[in-house]
């Protein structure tokens, strides 16, 4: 008996130091980020706080790399190069530009890739058509809601025709965004006139050849176009026509309303998973992830400016972004 209890007093000595070991462990993991505008920003605050709520605290357990691209798709290559030859438990790629060079640049490795802020994880290749993972990856889309979208422009311009959007011909979410309103557009009654750019440089040309055709702009959540977001909106303005947004942090900008949605909230989803895989779980087991509730956000004193007032339908469920 005092041998068995010898026995049984080192096992829990042993166990209680592994336990001990395992609350002392700090993770490391890098976040990239492909631009900085609200949105994402968002994203990234939502991630560590999702994070957070998991256990995985930044300053206590948690040290994280971030770096930014500045929108530059050089700059994002090297940051991924980078993350992925560092002793990193994971990486944390912010808009599908910066998913696709992580997961590239971490092929190979241990090191899993959790994107977020990824319209179609499909189109950029980072899942199959069922939803599996292509490799040591998951994450959350942030599709947007363009049925939604185009019934509120149509609401609130009745008399409108034609749909204008500017777009990165280098950014596969936005060209599934557009082929997603292409098709949805005649059942509203809407043509949708498109206008794609390489570079920043592009925009103002773009936008003066865009303007004239089109009786709104409807703004996607490419990232190129979205760090440009006060220049498109000053050249909409003197048109006098309303861009609408992706999400509330364009309307908080000036875009007139957004069916939108919240990315701090989808920051926050893939923190948790991140935090799924940080207890030991396997990316490629954990299916994307969609966030799909959208909600009207507007801006009235943009709406004022383009003589537009907002029906009573909509008024009644409408987000004031002046309150948040």
């Amino acid at each position: 008996m005092k041998k068995l209890l010898c026995i049984l007093t080192a096992l829990t000595m042993v166990l209680t130091a592994g336990l001990a070991l395992a609350e002392g462990e700090t993770y490391r993991i890098g976040i990239a980020q492909f631009a900085e505008h609200g949105s994402l920003d968002n994203c990234r605050e939502g991630f560590l706080a999702g994070l957070a709520e998991n256990g995985f605290v930044e300053g206590e357990n948690l040290e994280v790399d971030y770096q930014n691209a500045q929108a530059d798709m050089g700059i994002a290559n090297q940051i991924a190069q980078g993350m992925a030859s560092g002793d990193l438990d994971l990486i944390c790629a912010i808009a599908t530009p910066i998913a696709q060079a992580c997961f590239n640049a971490a092929d190979g490795t241990d090191i899993p890739t959790i994107y977020t802020a990824v319209t179609d994880p499909v189109a950029a290749m980072l899942a199959t058509e069922d939803g599996t993972a292509t490799g040591n990856v998951t994450g959350t889309s942030d599709k947007l809601p363009i049925e939604a979208q185009l019934k509120m422009i149509r609401s609130l311009m009745p008399e409108a025709t034609k749909i204008g959007i500017l777009y990165s011909t280098s950014e596969v979410n936005s060209e599934s965004a557009i082929a997603e309103y292409q098709a949805l557009a005649p059942d509203y009654g809407f043509e949708i006139v498109v206008s794609g750019i390489s570079a920043t440089a592009d925009i103002p040309l773009a936008l003066d050849a865009l303007l004239p055709q089109v009786d709104c702009l409807s703004n996607l959540t490419d990232n190129t176009v979205v760090s440009s977001l006060p220049l498109l909106l000053d050249k909409a303005g003197e048109a006098g026509k309303p861009v609408f947004g992706s999400e509330v942090e364009q309307v908080k900008l000036g875009c007139a309303a957004s069916e939108g949605l919240d990315y701090f909230a989808l920051g926050k989803q893939t923190g948790a998973m991140a935090a799924r895989v940080l207890s030991g779980e396997a990316a490629a087991d954990i299916p994307y992830e969609v966030i799909s509730e959208s909600s009207l956000y507007v801006n009235y004193d943009a709406l004022a400016a383009v003589g537009i007032e907002l029906p009573e339908d909509q008024a009644a469920r409408a987000i004031d972004v002046s309150t948040l």
